[in-house]
């Protein structure tokens, strides 16, 4: 039994059962505070490890967005939860193409993993940007902000209700012996009324909706863009998408609680009018394979495979399908794109305006 196991089952006992999301904060802090979670020796590897394609492709989207917002500078480039900083690093590398940028950018990272910020040190220090670190959205700096998210609201807690004769009642972490099991709350939540079908799973992610009405009154604020990468869907909908990755293969999330990646699919549908609310501008969601197709990165593979060696030029059109190709082998369908603007950006590259969310 691990550490954190001990504790949640002590925890347990002594308050009773805890909720799904409280139980997805314990063992997340845990996780991302003691390992490098990326990669093939770790549990899951994210697009701006397959490629640098990805990173290079949101730079160039980055410039296009800060010349339709009018070059403000400075400008605060904000990446949340930024890994390993691949991401960040491919992307400054693509923006060298407009000097410009380069003097106006501020750089800041959303971090809380002592162990990945000094990963993002080290891969960022050859940018010769200085880097400034933040534990929450909250204390960056007020001003004009280009901010990316990719797959960070995925892998924020939230809350479970599960349909019921007696109306949406809460899902609870609780102990069956030693063994950690899901059940319900015996009083159902009245704000959310009568559920029309037994047995569906209502996910509330007040976390992710927080943040992006933080994000959203910034932009509103000052001016431009968000853009979120993740995997998810156009809701609503219902539906039990907690699941739990440890070396790259899928586990039980109560099995052994901090030591596997606990994420769930994100509603963007929820997302966008959050963002709306605030009375800002939401763009699409797309899907990543279209709106990677849209920046060109089939232009982009030719390029680097004009200059590799065959091995190389293998691995490059590896990458391109997983990124783009549709179905179960890619990211292609399954992960969307969200773009979130100030209402005066009324276009973006690679994404249509959003009606209505």
């Amino acid at each position: 039994m691990t550490s954190l196991g001990h504790h949640v089952r002590e925890l347990i006992a002594l308050e009773g059962p805890i909720t799904v999301e409280r139980y997805m904060s314990l063992c997340l802090r845990h996780y991302y505070a003691t390992r490098d979670p990326l990669g093939a020796g770790g549990d899951f590897t994210t697009a701006p490890e397959i490629s640098q394609m990805f990173g290079e492709l949101a730079g160039l989207w980055m410039l296009e967005v800060w010349n339709a917002m009018g070059r403000p500078a400075p400008v605060h480039l904000v990446e949340l939860g930024p890994g390993r900083g691949t991401l960040m690093a491919d992307l400054l590398r693509a923006t060298r193409l407009l000097p410009d940028f380069g003097q106006a950018a501020q750089v800041h990272l959303v971090e809380t993993s002592p162990v990945l910020r000094q990963r993002q040190q080290a891969t960022l220090a050859p940018s010769g940007y200085p880097i400034q670190w933040h534990d929450r959205l909250e204390d960056v700096p007020e001003g004009p902000l280009l901010l990316i998210a990719n797959e960070f609201f995925d892998a924020l807690p939230m809350r479970q209700f599960v349909a019921t004769d007696r109306g949406w009642c809460e899902r609870l972490v609780g102990l069956e012996g030693e063994h950690l099991i899901f059940g319900l709350r015996a009083e159902a939540e009245p704000s959310l009324g009568k559920p029309l079908r037994i047995g569906d799973v209502l996910e509330w992610p007040a976390l992710s909706i927080d943040i992006m009405r933080e994000l959203s009154g910034r932009l509103a604020r000052h001016t431009g863009a968000a853009l979120v990468v993740d995997y998810g869907y156009w809701g609503p909908a219902f539906g039990d998408t907690l699941q739990a990755l440890r070396r790259h293969a899928y586990v039980d999330p109560l099995e052994e609680p901090g030591e596997a990646d606990l994420t769930t699919h994100v509603d963007f549908h929820r997302l966008a009018q959050a963002a709306s609310d605030q009375g800002v501008r939401a763009h699409s969601p797309g899907t990543q394979g279209d709106f990677l197709r849209a920046l060109g990165i089939e232009a982009r593979a030719s390029s680097l495979k004009a200059r590799a060696t065959p091995a190389q030029c293998t691995d490059i059109d590896a990458a391109l399908s997983r990124l783009t190709e549709r179905g179960d082998k890619g990211m292609g369908d399954l992960f969307k794109v969200l773009a979130v603007t100030h209402k005066d950006l009324e276009a973006v590259p690679g994404l249509p305006p959003l009606s209505s969310p």
